[in-house]
């Protein structure tokens, strides 16, 4: 079996390609199709005393130290993702007492910023209208284990995406009361996370979104998630969300905000972290830092989440599959499917998302004929990226 860090098409070391294919023990039916260098799906189930603690059972362990947990795809076929099954992504070490959660308080300050203020979770209940939104955080180095040449950091395979409702208030609103000027730029955060090192002087991030991306309606400082106070592993008792930017910039734990009249300075956002190369470069490329964006809407992207990857079926009943597409700040506008290695497609169902930046669902019926080995693929596209 291949291991999961090692990626589809690098596990042609010390086996073939072909060899690869028998050793599933069973006819695969549109073998001619199958991609030079394709090996069969599998997946690995991880479990301890980590994922138990956090209410995370049958997720997969990345890393412990930050703790970064990725969610197999099959257990995000809910439309709205619960908390036991939304993955976590922290670059320190998250605070250990938080206290009574309507005390916390969260700074408004920074050059762009005329009128600095501090506000508790209370107090941003009763000054502003509540707003509950199923939005999309996806880490921004979902599906990294796919890459090649190996790209550096967290190896997540597709379960670094979640789409649970939140609740909270419009950051638009809290900017405009701080009075907010014609020079900002960019909001960072900064959160009571801190660095693994232990050093009080560094931080383990500091991110933030241009001024355009915070004044959107979407955008929220959220103090709930579905229905419920956020667990403190997701950022409790206040968080920022910014549905369909990489989850880098929804920062955890906040503890002040800042208008900026340029682009954050913080933690991990200077170049590599979190970019991307301006232009296309052609894979392992050396990328100048001057070279390099941040990256901002995330790409077009699908999941299947029924039925489960590696379970045995009925060949002769029809199967009816399903998943979510998004496409971070556009709307998907269509998913096919294929069987026989993208040989042919079919269109899929697609429904609209809920609100904007939500993920959409699809689901197509299929019909196999013969016994054997299949692959069952989606594509998703959006009529601008």
């Amino acid at each position: 079996m291949t291991k999961p860090d090692l990626g589809r098409r690098g596990f042609l070391a010390g086996i073939g390609a072909s060899a690869s294919w028998r050793a599933l023990g069973m006819a695969v039916p549109h073998a001619r199709w199958i991609p030079a260098g394709l090996v069969p799906v599998v997946s690995l189930a991880d479990d301890g005393s980590l994922l138990s603690s956090l209410q995370k059972a049958d997720l997969q362990v990345l890393n412990d130290r930050p703790i970064n947990i990725e969610t197999p795809a099959h257990l995000l076929d809910d439309k709205i993702t619960p908390s036991h099954r939304m993955f976590v992504r922290n670059n320190g070490n998250p605070p250990v007492d938080i206290g009574n959660p309507d005390d916390w308080a969260v700074e408004i300050s920074g050059e762009a910023c005329s009128k600095p203020m501090t506000l508790t979770v209370a107090e941003l209940k009763r000054r502003y209208q509540p707003v509950t939104l199923q939005l999309q955080l996806e880490c921004g180095g979902n599906g990294r284990a796919e890459f090649r040449p190996r790209a550096s950091g967290n190896q997540w395979t597709t379960g670094a995406i979640a789409c649970p409702e939140w609740t909270g208030v419009r950051l638009a609103d809290v900017l405009e009361d701080c009075g907010v000027t014609d020079a900002a730029e960019y909001v960072g955060y900064r959160g009571a996370d801190t660095h693994l090192s232990g050093d009080t002087n560094k931080q383990p991030i500091s991110r933030g979104i241009p001024i355009a991306k915070a004044m959107q309606p979407e955008t929220l400082l959220a103090f709930a998630m579905n229905d419920e106070p956020i667990p403190l592993i997701h950022g409790a008792p206040l968080r920022l969300v910014a549905g369909g930017y990489p989850g880098s910039v929804s920062g955890k734990w906040l503890t002040s905000l800042i208008i900026r009249d340029r682009v954050h300075d913080g933690a991990k956002m200077a170049a590599p972290s979190y970019r991307v190369p301006c232009k296309p470069v052609a894979p392992g490329s050396s990328v100048a830092g001057d070279a390099m964006c941040i990256i901002e809407s995330m790409p077009v992207k699908s999941l299947i989440t029924f039925p489960e990857s590696g379970v045995t079926l009925d060949s002769d009943k029809p199967l009816e599959i399903r998943g979510h597409a998004w496409a971070g700040e556009h709307a998907v506008e269509r998913v096919d499917i294929s069987m026989d290695f993208g040989a042919t497609w079919q269109r899929a169902t697609l429904s609209e998302p809920v609100n904007r930046f939500a993920w959409q669902h699809f689901s197509a019926p299929l019909e196999f004929g013969a016994t054997g080995y299949y692959e069952i693929w989606a594509r998703a596209s959006v009529s601008r990226c």
